[in-house]
């Protein structure tokens, strides 16, 4: 137990020390405009739903920068991405769960191995918690629609999508893996 805290402690501070890493600050830019370049292509389901794959970007930022670095980038692109796309009024709750999603990306794989469990998990966790309860939540409170926002078709996009976004997720982690052990022999 005590080996999986301190190894804990050390991934902490390590990724605290990407935030004065000029290399990983330039690969968080250089993915930020990725993001956003991403998200400029959404396929739009109803006025509430849409499917896009910017979330790539950010899983990578999360692997590659860590937890930190990612939630900067995300509050980052979040803004951009508003002044780039407005769609609908600027709601400060979708900030702060782009920022928590960096977090969360980062926490579940800076400086880990690239597991199917892992991915997984991760991906279960962030649906659950960004498409069932926290988009809802604002767009509830942005639009006073409590159930039309956590509709069946939210559910049904979800469960048909999670199978294809972890073999996506697969794909990119591998990718920034492979990237990863290029880059340390250099």
């Amino acid at each position: 137990m005590q080996y999986l805290r301190s190894n804990h402690q050390r991934l902490m501070v390590q990724a605290v020390a990407e935030l004065h890493n000029p290399r990983a600050l330039s690969l968080a830019a250089v993915l930020a405009a990725l993001n956003l370049a991403i998200n400029q292509f959404t396929i739009p389901v109803s006025g509430y739903l849409e499917i896009s794959f910017d979330f790539l970007v950010s899983v990578a930022t999360g692997f590659l920068c860590g937890p930190w670095v990612a939630a900067l980038s995300g509050v980052a692109t979040d803004l951009l991405g508003y002044v780039l796309r407005p769609n609908g009024p600027y709601f400060p709750g979708f900030t702060l769960s782009a920022m928590l999603a960096g977090i969360l990306y980062g926490l579940w794989y800076y400086q880990r191995p690239v597991r199917l469990w892992r991915v997984v998990s991760c991906k279960l966790m962030a649906t659950v918690l960004f498409n069932f309860l926290l988009t809802p939540l604002w767009l509830h409170v942005m639009y006073g629609q409590a159930f039309v926002v956590l509709s069946s078709m939210r559910i049904v996009k979800n469960i048909i999508k999670f199978p294809v976004d972890v073999v996506l997720l697969m794909l990119v982690l591998k990718a920034c893996e492979q990237y990863q052990k290029t880059r340390r022999r250099v």
